[in-house]
């Protein structure tokens, strides 16, 4: 067994331009949001809140970011129950609420997004767009 792999990382450059894509989407269907995205580490690497958007959604924005980093998994899906216990186990960095979604790119999880203010649905469209905006990414979320 190697004792290095290669290592894909997403860059500031590579977050800002899911962030302006993610911010013109939640525009143009008129819902502020705010928006985190973080490294494969939960790192926070790019952030917005738009102007109108929910001040508490700045904390679940970046939960679900660091939810789906972790899991590598889109966040909403998880048995009810399960949810709960990990969301204690880990003191509320786990959440399961739609919005959050990895960013994958050649099969390996390098960041995520998450998205709060709107509906959970709003939420994942707005992620989406910002996966949209990076060469490569994995968007069937």
């Amino acid at each position: 067994m190697a004792d290095t792999v290669p290592h894909l990382k997403l860059t500031y450059e590579g977050a800002r331009k899911m962030l302006a894509a993610s911010v013109a989407k939640a525009e143009a269907m008129g819902v502020p949001q705010c928006i985190a995205i973080v490294d494969d580490g939960a790192n926070l690497l790019a952030f917005a809140r738009m102007d109108g958007a929910k001040f508490l959604s700045i904390d679940s924005a970046w939960r679900k970011a660091m939810s789906a980093a972790s899991s590598r998994a889109a966040t909403g899906g998880m048995a009810e129950g399960l949810d709960i216990r990990l969301a204690i186990a880990t003191q509320g960095k786990l959440v399961n609420v739609k919005g959050g979604v990895p960013i994958v790119v050649d099969g390996k999880t390098i960041g995520a997004i998450g998205v709060g203010s709107g509906t959970g649905d709003q939420d994942l469209e707005v992620a989406k767009a910002g996966l949209a905006a990076l060469a490569g990414a994995k968007t069937d979320f």
